[in-house]
């Protein structure tokens, strides 16, 4: 199972950036797929995850609102819309797949997010 994560960058604050995670070697299905970053200095939080057989998602309260995580019709892929972004979420981002039935949990390589001030 690979995960391959893009579409991070460079951008000014309030802009916007979409992320995307391809994963291959596993067809989604009772499986939870989320976006992690990780700061300089900081921990690796949660950001959003959504599941996959039902769509629901959940958000942390810093991206609620801004942020949109989205399966990605006809391909085994999930997105991350950034918008109205911030420097504080500035951090490597990765995407994370979570079997429910405890048999797998499946990291992407990260992809840099910068946003300036």
């Amino acid at each position: 199972v690979q995960l391959q994560a893009s579409g991070g960058g460079l951008v000014q604050a309030g802009g916007s950036l979409r992320l995307s995670c391809a994963v291959s070697g596993l067809t989604f299905g009772n499986s939870a797929i989320a976006w992690f970053r990780q700061a300089p200095g900081k921990e690796r939080e949660g950001v959003a995850c959504i599941v996959s057989d039902n769509d629901d998602t959940v958000y942390s309260d810093s991206v609620k609102g801004r942020f949109t995580i989205s399966r990605d019709s006809g391909k085994n892929a999930v997105s991350l819309q950034m918008n109205n972004l911030k420097p504080e979420d500035t951090a490597v981002y990765y995407c994370n797949l979570r079997e429910l039935d405890g048999s797998g949990n499946y990291w992407g390589q990260g992809t840099l997010v910068t946003v300036s001030s």
